[in-house]
């Protein structure tokens, strides 16, 4: 989908200011806002944007100093609050009322502070991060910073070459996908010079060290769902999700890593377009057997 960017003003604890995001828009149907996680972008979305688009108007944004996106203001932190402001304005600005909301890691954790704020019509958590105890956080903190350091360091040339087989791919990419040779050789290079380029990541990575989610999201429906492959964000943190939002659906993606929407597009978007049909919390508890990780 061809990006353009939106300039618009924001609340924030700074008072008003301007920001710039970028993002892609497709299909038809009520609105669904896709979020990446750290060091990503929005064409993470690309294997099931278009099933999607089949129901769904979606917006796929870059956040803030990722991707196409520029940073925030100097003064601003790039922590949860402020960036759900500038989410929430940025739907406001498009016209969208309460979208529905899918996320991925860091997104999946703005989607649930989206919901707990009542902002949208529902929520689709894949692999949220806030549920870990602190030496999940600090090993998947690691393991973040490194790949950063990796791509920082390896030169386009060799980038591309390692792309172009099935082992490069899973040398570059094993940590967040569990079926990395699916990956197109394009989109590894993409997404790589994405993490390698970030200008958010490091300011992200710091506001994150001291966020948990605790809070109930009584308001919206609720999907939280997991990799049974995930690497990074371990599978068992689903069963606190499930703790801290009683009435969520839990759902496991079998043969999935931690960025699921690569291993397995189709299942992927069944997830994501049963969760944003619920009309309550009680439809999508129905709608989708919830099940054990």
């Amino acid at each position: 989908m061809p990006s353009v960017t939106l300039s618009f003003t924001a609340p924030t604890g700074h008072g008003p200011q301007d920001i710039t995001l970028a993002y892609s828009r497709a299909g038809t149907g009520e609105p669904l806002l896709l979020l990446h996680g750290i060091g990503h972008h929005r064409q993470a979305w690309d294997p099931v944007a278009d099933i999607l688009a089949t129901e769904r108007e979606v917006i796929a944004v870059d956040l803030p100093g990722f991707g196409e996106s520029s940073e925030l203001p100097p003064g601003l932190p790039h922590d949860l609050p402020t960036t759900s402001a500038v989410l929430g304005s940025f739907c406001a600005a498009l016209g969208l009322d309460r979208p529905h909301v899918a996320g991925n890691s860091l997104g999946g954790l703005l989607a649930l502070e989206l919901g707990r704020e009542n902002l949208v019509r529902s929520v689709t958590a894949l692999s949220p991060a806030g549920f870990w105890t602190e030496p999940e956080r600090r090993y998947a903190f690691g393991v973040l910073t490194g790949m950063r350091r990796t791509a920082r360091a390896l030169p386009l040339p060799l980038v591309e070459r390692l792309s172009r087989t099935a082992l490069g791919r899973t040398a570059l990419t094993s940590t967040i996908y569990a079926r990395p040779a699916r990956r197109s050789p394009e989109a590894v290079v993409a997404e790589t010079l994405a993490l390698a380029r970030a200008e958010g990541f490091a300011e992200t990575l710091r506001a994150g060290r001291s966020v948990l989610f605790t809070d109930d999201v009584p308001a919206v429906p609720v999907t939280v769902a997991w990799g049974q492959r995930d690497r990074l964000l371990l599978p068992r943190q689903g069963i606190r999700a499930k703790r801290a939002i009683p009435r969520a659906r839990l759902v496991r993606l079998p043969g999935c890593g931690h960025v699921p929407m690569n291993d397995d597009p189709a299942l992927v978007a069944r997830v994501v377009l049963d969760g944003s049909r619920a009309q309550d919390a009680s439809a999508a508890r129905t709608s989708f057997s919830t099940v054990a990780l």
